[in-house]
């Protein structure tokens, strides 16, 4: 069963910069995805960023395009999302995914999560 550990979240000023991170335990095919969701307070979990393994696909939420940039460390087994330009609506618990279907923008039985790393953006 894999293990997904975040880090990175912290509090953090309105336009200022965050980078998390999301290390993966086991074997990653280049087929998987990994990525991240949000979930703030009162409000559904949403999708955020994913890159397929191989890194021949990205996608990101309309919100955090051209703000946020996903990327990954194969030697490593590491995620990053690099969050530039923060708003206080970005304001959330943050959940490493990995899904061994795929790219997906909604939970399914395919998709493993991390504990969650909280981000907060003051105004």
């Amino acid at each position: 069963q894999v293990q997904l550990v975040e880090s990175g979240g912290g509090l953090v000023q309105t336009g200022g910069s965050l980078r998390l991170s999301c290390a993966a335990s086991g074997l990653i095919w280049n087929n998987y995805a990994m990525g991240w969701f949000r979930q703030a307070p009162g409000k559904e979990r949403e999708f955020v960023a994913a890159t397929t393994w191989s890194g021949s696909s990205t996608d990101y939420a309309d919100s955090v395009k051209g703000r946020f940039t996903i990327s990954r460390d194969t030697t490593k087994g590491t995620v990053y999302l690099q969050m530039n330009s923060l708003k206080p609506e970005d304001t959330a618990v943050y959940y490493c995914y990995r899904d061994t279907l795929g790219i997906t923008t909604t939970p399914r039985s395919s998709t493993s999560w991390g504990q969650g790393t909280q981000v907060t953006v003051s105004s």
